[in-house]
């Protein structure tokens, strides 16, 4: 799997498409399980090993907010969250990514203070020991000091912060276009294709040619 940065080709930007990655998919008690739900539908077990992972309070919010419930894809791995027997709770089976949508500040300070005693912080904790991929995607709002000193020091242990902001330019028509505008860099951030938003100036240049 080529992990180099996308190049640039013919004066355009070319982007390096990302295949057969190990991805855990984490969702906590925060406002949002849309956002988990439409990343799952646009993951593909198929092409990429899913694993799942729900916090306690999770469950709650889903029932609140998914009357039919999650959905997963058929070929996905959900685990439960004291068990310590799956395989990307150690550094010696690296995974490529990891995905905490939507992100409490409870979880993102406990990830940001080196907490680890259950799957899900265990396993934040390992994407960032091992130089992988962790994307925390809050939704928090106004933020505080102590939120916002947690994030930075995510950001500096290699954290990408990706706060649920929808982007509004391609006039999304419902709350799940909405919602995908924030999935859609989610994927992006994971070199995985998509085509649930145009980019910006992306119908212009097809236009042009």
């Amino acid at each position: 799997m080529d992990r180099r940065r996308p190049h640039e080709a013919g004066g355009r930007r070319v982007r390096q498409d990302q295949t057969n990655l190990k991805i855990v998919v984490a969702i906590t008690g925060a406002s949002g399980a849309l956002y988990a739900q439409r990343l799952l539908d646009n993951l593909d077990p198929c092409r990429h090993e899913v694993h799942v992972i729900l916090s306690h309070y999770a469950q709650a919010v889903l029932i609140q907010e998914l009357p039919n419930g999650l959905r997963l894809p058929e070929g996905t791995h959900p685990h439960g969250l004291k068990s310590m027997n799956v395989p990307f709770v150690s550094g010696s089976n690296p995974f490529d990514a990891m995905i905490v949508i939507p992100c409490t500040m409870g979880t993102l300070g406990r990830i940001a203070h080196g907490l680890s005693d259950d799957v899900l912080l265990r396993a934040a904790d390992v994407m960032l020991k091992e130089r992988r991929k962790l994307i925390l995607v809050p939704r928090e709002s106004p933020l505080n000091l102590v939120h916002v000193k947690n994030m930075e020091l995510l950001l500096l242990a290699g954290a990408t912060i990706m706060p649920a902001n929808p982007s509004f330019y391609t006039r999304p028509q419902t709350i799940v276009q909405v919602v995908d505008t924030v999935v859609a860099r989610v994927l992006d951030h994971l070199g995985i294709p998509q085509k649930l938003v145009l980019r910006w100036k992306e119908e212009e240049e097809e236009e042009e040619e």
